[in-house]
Order: C-alpha cells, then structure tokens, then sequence
C-alpha cells in the first residue's frame, strides 16, 4: 500500500511538470499577471505551489485555439478537384 505521503509526493512532481511544459508552450501574450519566466521561476522554486498559483493566476482564460491544427478542412480525395485533375 503506498503512504500519503509518497502519494503526495509523486502528484505534486506530475503537477510541476505538467505546469512547466504547459508555462512553456504558452505565447508570452496569452500568460497572466506576470511575465513567462516569472512564472517558470515561480514554478520551478515553489513545486507544487507555484504550479497550482500557474494553474489559477498565470494561465489564459477561455478557449485557446488548438495546436497543430493544419488551417482548412480535410477533403477526401473523391472531392479534391486538385486530386482528380492529377488522374
């Protein structure tokens, strides 16, 4: 059976990695209250309190747009006039 603590222990150091990728990969004028390596430093040097502070008080509200998403819609190739035209 795993101790509280060692429980504790490995959600806080999931949280701060989550936490600083997710720091990282946010434009720098999407963050909140701070700058971008505020919030790193804050992540980095407080664990699991400074991801939660990421988490509530430095990361963007609302809907970001979704990442790596290739602009347009996908046609198969029956409808791409472009791909008929190659046959």
């Amino acid at each position: 059976m795993i101790k509280f603590d060692a429980l504790f222990f490995f959600i806080s150091i999931g949280l701060t990695i989550y936490s600083i990728i997710d720091c990282a990969r946010t434009p720098q004028e999407s963050v909140r209250n701070l700058p971008k390596w505020g919030w790193l430093l804050i992540i980095i040097l407080f664990d699991g309190l400074g991801a939660l502070a990421w988490l509530f008080a430095g990361r963007p509200q609302g809907n970001r747009p979704p990442r790596n998403r290739r602009p347009g819609r996908n046609v198969p190739p029956d409808d791409n006039p472009d791909f008929l035209r190659k046959l």
